[in-house]
């Protein structure tokens, strides 16, 4: 399946060194080799970059290293086709309007027997099932509330849908409009806040190191989110199954803990639940 990058934060901040290290995973490190995007909010507007060859091997990935863009909510996603072709309208993150604003979504998983959106409002462009699970949620959202609700009705109401989606197969994915960042986990999605005291980190995919003091300052907040961990000296927090995680100016505003798989007594999967928590 595809892989997941996301970054929330309080203070614009460039993505580079957690995008150099997630790029390699697409044809260096691992097989996600059907494409890639990236996504940075630049106020009410997103600048985003897509390429249908490698991340790893693409001349755009490497402006996206060039261009040291800074953004507090960014969104990457490298492709392992399952629906759709090696095209770029097939191509994560996908954007659609809501309210007024650019909401940008990218998802990991495979869903079967979506609702058909033909004739509605909102529709895919590509062939992809992620596409037209997010058409189905922005289809949703607008009917629900006809203006922009509070952020608490939002993150609920993003919930409902996603446990209907859910539904039709696997469903991680990380969303945002500029203002916050939503995070589901249904495998595997993990996340990890960096603030002071800041501290040195080395990626995974190629041993690089960084020294985060040399970028920030006290008071700066930069969460990121990733299917997989992205560097083996810090703590990342694993998110269980059909978990919500709720990020805005770099914080956790909200957490609700999904299930964990546990091997019960008679060597069967099982579920456990843990409590919500804010």
């Amino acid at each position: 399946m595809c892989q997941l990058l996301g970054m929330n934060c309080n203070t614009p901040t460039d993505i580079v060194f957690s995008f150099e290290g997630f790029r390699r995973r697409a044809g260096l490190t691992d097989s996600h080799s059907d494409g890639f995007g990236i996504a940075f909010f630049e106020g009410k507007g997103v600048r985003v970059f897509r390429d249908n060859r490698p991340a790893s091997l693409s001349p755009i990935g490497d402006c996206v290293k060039q261009y040291d863009i800074k953004s507090l909510n960014v969104i990457a996603h490298i492709r392992k086709a399952t629906q759709g072709s090696v095209d770029i309208e097939n191509t994560h993150p996908f954007i659609r309007e809501i309210w007024g604003e650019n909401w940008v979504f990218a998802h990991n998983g495979n869903l079967h027997d979506l609702p058909d959106m033909t004739g509605r409002f909102c529709q895919p462009i590509g062939s992809t099932d992620s596409e037209a699970a997010f058409c189905y949620m922005a289809e949703f959202l607008k009917r629900r509330f006809s203006r922009k609700p509070v952020e608490q009705e939002i993150f609920a109401a993003v919930q409902e849908v996603t446990e209907f989606l859910a539904q039709h197969g696997t469903f991680n994915f990380i969303l945002s409009n500029g203002e916050w960042m939503i995070g589901h986990c249904a495998t595997n999605l993990h996340y990890l806040t960096r603030q002071a005291p800041f501290g040195k980190a080395q990626r995974i995919d190629d041993e690089s190191v960084i020294d985060f003091n040399d970028y920030a300052k006290d008071g700066d907040k930069v969460t990121i989110i990733a299917t997989f961990p992205l560097t083996k000296d810090e703590k990342w927090t694993k998110m269980l199954s059909g978990g919500f995680v709720f990020f805005k100016n770099g914080e956790k505003v909200k957490e609700i803990i999904g299930v964990e798989k546990a091997i019960i007594d008679d060597g069967t999967l099982g579920d456990r639940i843990v409590n919500d928590c804010s």
